[in-house]
């Protein structure tokens, strides 16, 4: 753990946040051509992953001597876009005494960082291990996890994976499978001198939402299932018909379309889920005589679905990522369904439900995460470094 150099695993990460790496656009490539290259002067055998048109993972390998597990480090490279409010450079790569700032390093390049700053630093420390090490870093987590999907499919695999996502550090073993809904509220018209006679979609849309976003669903197997349930409402639009004519306000709306999110449990489903909404909605319409009601799930058969993660609290790769946090931080890590990540959608479910991996999310970042500013505390970046050091001493060993 004394070997971490800190200057030199900040200035990496700095130059990772000055990649403008947005989803499908021409920085995303060029970070994963860096990362290659930095896992090739390691000695890894690393290059990319063709995804889809000039979009690569970047993917390398530590081999070991054999007689160990091995063990992935999963993580992505696109960012959620720069917003309004930022009082640094989003791209600048800078560290003051506290933080590191810049957008896309809480979602995730600190924890990618991290993960190949462990490497690097047992590497030049000449230690040897008898399982392999494999750093996984893909495209396109933000549109269902197309990247991962795409490794699974070529045949990556690991015995055990740790996927970085923000999570502040806690030990994720169970969160949300996530999609989203598009709802359409169809009333009838009427001058508002005749409103009386008319059923108001805007009115309707305005009593789903608290409803919508109150919701749990059925099914859930125990507590830690329910706790991740959640809806919420966020976009909304009402006026007349389909094609939204917003020039006739004297006339009582007779359409909305309202787009939510929902989160729910390994052992529901999204069809448990749709069915749960569908019911909301015939309360509504029974409310509202006149009124019809539909539910689907937004880009059905486009993207990856986000299923739910889980993972055994008694997992080797758990144990082993808890007895890093404990000698690091000399305390416990809480792990389980940990409030806000478990409402996160992740790669790992991707790599639990696609590759049949077990593995446990845990990151740097996550309190100050999709915010102007966004940044990443320097104790938990180089903290974070030192338990995946350790967790890959405990699941591959030194040879």
């Amino acid at each position: 753990m004394d070997g971490i150099d800190a200057g030199k695993a900040l200035d990496f990460l700095a130059a990772m946040i000055r990649f403008k790496s947005y989803s499908g656009e021409p920085g995303e490539t060029e970070l994963a051509r860096f990362m290659v290259e930095h896992m090739q002067t390691l000695g890894l055998d690393a290059a990319l992953q063709p995804v889809e048109a000039e979009r690569f993972n970047a993917i390398g390998t530590l081999k070991g001597n054999g007689g160990a597990k091995s063990l992935l480090f999963n993580g992505h490279m696109d960012t959620n876009p720069a917003t309004e409010g930022w009082t640094v450079d989003p791209w600048g790569g800078l560290y003051d005494e506290d933080f590191i700032y810049g957008i896309g390093v809480s979602n995730m390049k600190a924890g990618d960082a991290a993960a190949y700053m462990a490497v690097k630093t047992l590497v030049d420390a000449g230690v040897k291990l008898k399982g392999d090490v494999v750093l996984e870093f893909v495209v396109g987590e933000l549109q269902g996890g197309v990247g991962t999907v795409k490794a699974i499919e070529e045949g990556v695999r690991a015995d055990c994976f740790i996927n970085m996502e923000p999570t502040d550090l806690n030990g994720l073993t169970l969160h949300a499978g996530s999609f989203n809904v598009e709802i359409e509220l169809t009333g009838v018209t009427r001058h508002v001198s005749k409103r009386e006679q008319a059923v108001d979609a805007i009115a309707a849309a305005a009593a789903l939402v608290p409803r919508f976003n109150a919701m749990t669903f059925s099914g859930a197997a125990n507590e830690d299932h329910a706790a991740v349930n959640r809806a919420n409402i966020g976009v909304i639009r009402g006026s007349l018909s389909p094609e939204f004519h917003d020039w006739r306000p004297p006339q009582i709306a007779d359409f909305a379309r309202l787009a939510g999110t929902v989160r729910y449990g390994p052992s529901q489903s999204e069809q448990s889920v749709l069915a749960d909404i569908g019911a909301m909605l015939d309360d509504l319409k029974s409310e509202m005589p006149g009124l019809r009601a539909t539910v689907v799930k937004q880009h059905a058969g486009e993207r990856p679905s986000m299923l739910p993660f889980e993972v055994e609290r008694d997992a080797p790769i758990v144990k082993a990522v808890g007895r890093a946090f404990r000698r690091v931080r000399g305390v416990d890590q809480v792990q389980g369904p940990v409030r806000p990540c478990c409402f996160y959608g992740t790669d790992a479910a991707h790599l639990k439900h696609r590759a049949g991996m077990p593995g446990i999310v845990c990151g740097p970042g996550g309190r100050y995460n999709t915010m102007p500013d966004e940044r990443v505390d320097i104790p938990d970046y180089l903290d974070m470094i030192r338990i995946y050091l350790l967790a890959i001493l405990d699941i591959c060993e030194p040879a």
